[in-house]
């Protein structure tokens, strides 16, 4: 493990000394300087953990060392020292953005705890520093695969909505599309990027813990509430919020939505004061929304308010060569992290892949290549290695699901749970994996059609 490095910045040698000591019996590398200008010079040579900064230097003074220092790196922590009490300069000090203030003559062991938490305050902002790092290079565009022409337009598109100011974005697009990761994208190359991330999706939470999640609550707003909480709104404040499957929100959030996106403010949940914030929404759904607007289950004015700026998201079937480039990187990902040494697609795996409807899109496919690199026992997938499900649905067999006039949509998704149900004997585990929904999803459509 590395030794901390500190800096003290001290005109007086004796205090140089001293701090030099106690720093080194705690396994400290220490390096000083009697100037500001020296200091700034080992500042820009040495990466520091912790600066020890004089407020009263001869020429340069502490303060001006200090707003040099955070002209060339804000995250770096500075401990101010003075042997007077100025209480403007403290305040001063502070604003500018010094971890604390610490009076001489020191007591040494108050001091000392006073490093150890300025030392921890270095290495958490490194590795959020770190994180948000490699947070961009995972969802940094070229991480998202295509070269088609529909693709690249997407490309186009995610990159003008980062660098822009827009505050409200509606990704539409088939189930396992990669809505998610499009939404990472673009708040991860955005100026948002240093901020939170926050993504929740709308069909996994019941209505009431939905609307705890999203706005957050005062203590004794309800039985369980026993302090206050934030929601993702208020924690999100300067970065994004992602909303996948907007389109399944029950009305009453619609409505608290609505206002939301209208004024930027919203109340927690028994709350009487209005709360502020400034973040980016991106809304997804797999829904046909318009259809869900048409029938009374979506409300007009918050289509539009969320329609502002529209990305489609082209379903895999229809992104040609794509296929068979992202099986490739998947099939890396897969030998990589199985340990199973280089893998390759055999033409006739890549025309089975090719030929499929893959209604589960990328996450269907990337679910197959998975399986397949687990057990394939050669270095070749062949398409005998490839556990595909039904190919796409014919004419007869589509026109046996539309629905006839005067049912809806909302008729038909309930009697598929009940079926479902049925077939299963109310395993809700069973009936979800027969629907394609997680366990949440299908409790909520059950709590939605008085099934639970």
């Amino acid at each position: 493990m590395n030794k901390p490095r500190i800096l003290i910045i001290e005109d007086e040698k004796l205090i140089r000394w001293s701090l030099r000591q106690r720093f080194e019996e705690e396994g400290h590398f220490v390096d000083e300087a009697e100037t500001g200008p020296l200091g700034l010079e080992k500042i820009e040579s040495t990466v520091f953990d912790l600066v020890m900064l004089d407020n009263k230097l001869p020429g340069m003074s502490g303060l001006d060392v200090l707003r040099a220092v955070r002209a060339v790196d804000e995250d770096i922590v500075i401990l101010m020292m003075t042997a007077y009490s100025n209480v403007e300069d403290a305040v001063e000090a502070m604003r500018l953005g010094a971890f604390d203030y610490v009076s001489k003559p020191f007591k040494m062991d108050a001091l000392m705890l006073t490093v150890g938490k300025a030392l921890e305050t270095t290495r958490l902002k490194r590795e959020v520093r770190d994180f948000r790092a490699q947070m961009k290079r995972q969802f940094g565009f070229d991480r998202i695969l295509g070269q088609c022409a529909s693709m690249k337009q997407l490309f186009d598109m995610i990159r003008d909505v980062a660098e822009s100011g827009a505050s409200t974005i509606f990704l539409r697009g088939e189930s396992g599309t990669g809505k998610d990761l499009v939404a990472k994208a673009i708040h991860y190359n955005s100026d948002r990027a240093n901020r939170p991330f926050m993504n929740i999706t709308c069909t996994a939470l019941s209505e009431s813990l939905l609307e705890s999640e999203l706005f957050g609550h005062e203590r004794g707003a309800f039985t369980d509430a026993r302090q206050q909480k934030k929601g993702l709104f208020e924690l999100a404040d300067h970065g994004t919020v992602f909303l996948d499957e907007v389109g399944d929100m029950p009305p009453k959030l619609q409505a608290k939505l609505l206002r939301f996106l209208e004024e930027k403010t919203f109340r927690r949940v028994g709350g009487v004061k209005d709360i502020q914030v400034d973040v980016r929404i991106v809304a997804a759904t797999n829904r046909d929304i318009e259809a869900f607007v048409a029938a009374g289950d979506f409300r007009e004015d918050l289509y539009y308010r969320l329609n502002i700026i529209p990305i489609s998201l082209p379903p895999l079937r229809e992104r040609g060569d794509d296929i068979r480039i992202i099986a490739e990187f998947y099939v890396d990902q897969y030998a990589t992290e199985f340990r199973r040494g280089p893998r390759h697609i055999s033409e006739e795996a890549q025309r089975k892949l090719m030929s499929h409807y893959w209604p589960g899109n990328v996450r269907e496919l990337r679910n197959t290549i998975e399986r397949a690199v687990l057990f394939c026992k050669n270095d070749t997938i062949d398409a005998d290695d490839l556990v595909i499900g039904a190919r796409a649905p014919t004419n007869a067999a589509l026109s046996t699901h539309i629905p006839p006039e005067g049912v809806s949509i909302q008729d038909i998704e309930e009697s598929l749970v009940r079926r479902a149900l049925e077939q299963t004997d109310n395993n809700q585990t069973k009936a979800a994996k027969l629907l394609h929904l997680s366990r949440d999803q299908l409790r909520y459509r059950m709590e939605r059609y008085g099934l639970l």
